[in-house]
């Protein structure tokens, strides 16, 4: 083969084969440490126990949905869900099968090192008869109305980041037997710094949790 400069160019009067070989040590990219080495044509392998960083591990983390520990529902004025990551982004509250003894609206709060009890938006409404709407500052409701005593409902609430620590919500609830109450709703707050717990409670503060479990999904 040979190459003839033209302008500062080159063309070859027959077929080109270039060889690249690395010698030495590279970094592993992204965040990780120990060494890449090259073997054979094009194969890249890593070297001797390498280990990735926590800022990686944070970037998988937060592509996955992580479920809480379900908790029984049956006794106490409140759960608690404690611990949840920084990064996180969205958080999904599930009801299954749940009751208190009173008629007091359930809702949650969340919070950053404490759980916030007041500044919330939150408004409801429902397809059922009687007083039909209603509206709390203290959290972020389920119901559109008072619920009934001693009646299960399944309910799903999505929590989303807006950024800024501003967290917005929308939920379905409805009883699973016994009556047609159905309910939607909406809020949002804005918390002093990163989302790490969330409580759910009744309007009240007083009526107790008398059947059913409850659950979180967090991403």
């Amino acid at each position: 083969m040979s190459l003839t400069t033209v302008d500062s160019g080159l063309i070859s009067s027959g077929a080109i084969t270039l060889t690249t070989q690395v010698t030495g040590t590279l970094p592993v990219a992204n965040g990780g440490s120990g060494v890449t080495t090259s073997t054979g044509t094009g194969a890249v392998v890593l070297g001797t126990s390498p280990s990735i960083s926590g800022a990686v591990l944070t970037t998988m983390a937060s592509s996955v949905i992580t479920s809480g520990t379900a908790q029984n529902s049956t006794s106490g004025t409140s759960i608690d869900f404690t611990g949840i990551p920084s990064w996180v982004k969205r958080v999904t509250v599930m009801f299954n099968g749940v009751s208190t003894n009173g008629v007091s609206i359930r809702q949650t709060q969340l919070g950053s090192g404490s759980f916030t009890t007041t500044g919330y938006t939150s408004s409801g409404f429902g397809w059922t008869g009687g007083t039909n709407g209603t509206s709390s500052t203290t959290g972020i409701i389920f119901d559109g109305q008072p619920p009934l005593a001693a009646t299960n409902y399944n309910a799903v609430m999505t929590i989303n980041s807006f950024g800024n620590n501003i967290w917005v919500a929308s939920s379905l609830i409805a009883a699973t037997t016994g009556t047609t109450q159905q309910y939607m709703s909406t809020g949002a707050i804005t918390l002093s710094g990163a989302l790490d717990r969330i409580r759910i409670t009744t309007v009240n503060g007083i009526d107790t949790f008398d059947a059913g479990s409850i659950n979180i999904l967090y991403e």
